[in-house]
């Protein structure tokens, strides 16, 4: 394993995310009641309600992640106009991949979808779409130009998002299949009002096992470069 040090990620969310007066206006409770009851449950929860929508997210992570020994790297995971990239480097210099095609629009996509729990009031956008599935989850899904992605979100009775499953694109000699996929978060704190998970497990489901490839926290993060950084 390696330690890994994110330094600096950023999510810009297209305007189409949100329609006409949602684009400036704050977040209301009759968005929250159309939603299926657990995901009531989780944005109330969030602290949402009365928070304007966040067009941008800055923050930095540090974490854990089970990789061949490299000493240093940097990866790029970018989802645009419907298509997904990933190109990754030594050293931040010597490239070692960069992929792309329609397995990584969707799988970029998924890991969007999962880390919305980051910037929590995206999940009110018009492009999503809600299936319940019992009284603790419900079904997402995104829908983007040329490419959607679902997944599962399950929540506590407390309205944590504590599981964030899916089936998600792994490359393995060569070749993509669907594999299942998930997030699992265990540590909520406070920022800018509304409370996001800090902690986090990332784990591939294998015909061999589980295979828990990263563990990561957020260290700060910051909404619509407002300056108003918040530390953990």
């Amino acid at each position: 394993m390696i330690d890994l040090l994110l330094e600096h990620i950023t999510f810009r969310h297209r305007p189409r995310l949100y329609s006409g007066a949602e684009k400036e206006a704050k977040s209301t409770d009759a968005q929250v009641m159309r939603l299926p009851e657990p995901m009531q449950r989780y944005l109330r929860y969030a602290g949402v309600v009365g928070k304007e929508p966040i067009h941008m997210v800055h923050l930095r992570q540090r974490g854990v992640m089970r990789l061949s020994p490299l000493v240093w790297f940097s990866a790029t995971d970018r989802f645009s106009e419907g298509h997904g990239t990933m190109s990754i480097k030594l050293l931040s210099l010597i490239p070692l991949g960069n992929e792309r095609g329609p397995e990584m629009d969707q799988s970029t996509l998924v890991r969007y979808l999962g880390e919305i729990a980051w910037f929590p009031t995206a999940w009110l956008s018009d492009a999503i779409e809600w299936e319940t599935i019992d009284a603790d989850s419900v079904k997402v899904t995104i829908h983007e130009p040329h490419v959607s992605a679902a997944a599962v979100l399950s929540v506590n009775e407390q309205g944590q998002p504590i599981l964030f499953t899916a089936d998600r694109y792994m490359e393995e000699h060569g070749r993509y299949r669907l594999t299942p996929w998930s997030v699992r978060s265990n540590e909520f704190r406070e920022v800018g009002g509304m409370r996001i998970p800090t902690n986090f497990e990332v784990t591939w489901h294998l015909d061999s096992g589980d295979f828990t490839w990263l563990r990561g926290e957020i260290t700060e993060i910051e909404y619509n470069q407002s300056g108003n950084v918040t530390k953990f």
